[in-house]
Parts: C-alpha cells; structure tokens; sequence
C-alpha cells in the first residue's frame, strides 16, 4: 500500500554510533561515536539505552527545540519489550508509541509519525531507533563470549542510535511518499543468513512501490535497501532484472554493504544488520547529501526479519518484511 504526503517534512538528524561503526567510511558524517561497547555502562543493555538517550539530545539541540515542543515519539529497538527505546526516551515528548518492525523499524517509525502529522494532529515528531551489536547477539543468536563461529553469510548487527525530526513546518527535505510492506515467508530458517531471509521483502515491496507509484529506478537519484548486505543485495538486483526487468544497476546499494568497509573489516562478514543500520546511513551520509542537494530524491527500503530464537529452535520459518519511505528536495 503507497501513500502520498502534502504536508510532512524532515526538520533534522542525530546519529551515534560505536567502535566499529567509527572505522567505516562514513565516520565523519556521525554525529558521535564511541571507541568502546559500554560507553561507560555497566552492561551492554544499559549502553545501548545510553545511546537512545544520546540520539535525542542532540536532535533536539541540532534542532533548538526542548522536550516539550515534541508531541509524540515512535520508535523501536530489538531487545525484548524495545527496552531500550523505552527506558532512554521516557523523559522526551507528550506521547509515545513504541514499535516493532525489527530492522525495518527505522522507516516504520517514519510512515507511523508522518500519518499523525499529515492528518493534522501533531505538529512535531520524534522517530528513533537503535541496535547494539553485543545486546542483540546475545539475544538473537549466541553470547559473543561464547566464541562461536559465523558463515560468510551472517551480517554484524550495528551499534548505534539514530533519531530524526518530522514536522509540519515546511523544510527543504520532504516527505514525499511511502509503501508499506507485508509479512514475507519464503521459507528461510537461517539466522546467519539474513540476507537471502530478507531480500524478498524488498522485491516485494519496491515493485509494489513502481507499480502502484507507476515511476521506475530513474525517477530517484539513489535507492538504498537496509541491511542486506553484499549477498542479500545481489539477490535483489539479479531477480528484479530477471523476474521484473527493472534494472537497479545504476543508483541502488545497500545500507549493510555501505556502512563498513567489507574489505577490511572482516569482523562484520556480509555487512552490517539491526535497525540502527540503515538508520545511521539514512540520517547521516544520505542526509547530508540531500541538504547539500547533491541527491534531489531517495527511496529508502528498511527491511527486517520477523523472528524469534524460541521459533527458530523449533524449526519454524523467519518471516520477513520491508517499508519504503521517499525523501525528496523541495
């Protein structure tokens, strides 16, 4: 399902990231980075709701506003309950709604703030997400004390937080439109392998996005699916040109693959993963290419996997899904 929007635009960023985000390619555009996993913390739990609070006071300095010219915050995490989103933002805004839509809660939280204001009933908006690498490991798949080892396939879950600013107040970055997804099964039981679980999600829901929109890969400067990775990217571009000869060879990546720097940072395997992925590259290196206008509209694809461990010890499929969001130079 494709919206359009008249009246949404994005008034500003914040991005925080950790130790192996900094030695990626995009550092320089983060807002803050960390050269550690606890930021000081006693637990990485307690770190990553450190990074929540983090992400929302320098959005709201970026933007000179306070806590109380925020109407409603939406936004998710990965830890259980989205902890981490609830305990680092119960202090900010009038309303709260906390989502869950895994690594696809980044433009989740979009398409959730931007109805409110587009029907007139906020003004200000707060989205935020965030993932830590050893709090989600630990929960999704195994301790990383554990020592296990990883396929090439598995992706590393980012560390990082990442808020933004939805208004009604005109800006030079609009909301333009939006396609949400549906639940995917492909019948995939792999959590190392969390590119090929996901990359049907975003087939689906970019040719959902061409046909009910009846535009083509051309009418965007850049189309960025989130996270993939390198595998996971494949896949998308080989069946969209084989299935749907749509050619996304010239103006797509992925957030998973852009993140990191996969030739040197062999820790991160096929890239980077967790809601803070796409995130971090979405309202940081994009972003900033949006405001300079070196980019005049975007289309970005966060794609997640909708499981459980408990389901995946009893042999249950992982489910997947993926909403797009279009950003656009006024």
């Amino acid at each position: 399902m494709t919206f359009k929007y008249d009246n949404v635009y994005l008034k500003e960023t914040a991005t925080i990231a950790g130790p192996y985000e900094k030695k990626g390619p995009l550092k320089k555009y983060f807002d803050k980075t960390y050269k550690d996993l606890y930021f000081g913390e006693a637990s990485f739990e307690l770190a990553e709701i450190k990074l929540v609070k983090d992400a929302l006071i320098m959005l709201l300095k970026k933007a000179s506003l306070t806590k109380n010219d925020i109407d409603l915050v939406v936004g998710g995490d990965l830890l259980n309950q989205i902890t981490a989103t609830t305990y680092g933002s119960c202090n900010v805004g009038k309303s709260f709604i906390g989502i869950y839509g895994a690594c696809s809660s980044s433009v989740l939280a979009m398409i959730v703030a931007a109805n409110f204001i587009e029907t007139k009933r906020i003004d200000n908006a707060i989205t935020l997400v965030s993932s830590h690498n050893m709090s989600s490991e630990k929960q999704f798949r195994n301790p990383t004390e554990y020592g296990s080892l990883k396929p090439d396939s598995a992706t590393f879950t980012a560390t990082g937080a990442a808020s933004c600013l939805l208004t009604s107040n005109k800006t030079d970055i609009k909301i333009e439109c939006a396609t949400l997804g549906k639940i995917i099964d492909m019948e995939q039981n792999n959590p190392n392998d969390m590119g090929k679980v996901m990359a049907p999600a975003a087939i689906e829901t970019l040719k959902t996005h061409f046909t009910e929109t009846g535009r083509t890969p051309k009418d965007y400067d850049l189309i960025v699916t989130g996270d993939l990775g390198r595998y996971g990217k494949e896949i998308v571009k080989d069946y969209m040109l084989n299935e749907y000869k749509i050619n996304l060879e010239d103006n797509y990546n992925d957030c998973g693959v852009m993140l990191y720097d996969l030739a040197l940072q062999k820790e991160v395997k096929a890239g980077g993963s967790g809601p803070a992925c796409s995130a971090l590259v979405a309202f940081s290196y994009i972003y900033s290419l949006l405001k300079e206008k070196k980019l005049k509209k975007v289309l970005i694809v966060a794609t997640g996997a909708l499981f459980s461990p408990t389901l995946i010890y009893q042999k249950e499929n992982i489910y997947s899904i993926a909403h797009a969001i279009s950003l656009e130079v006024v």
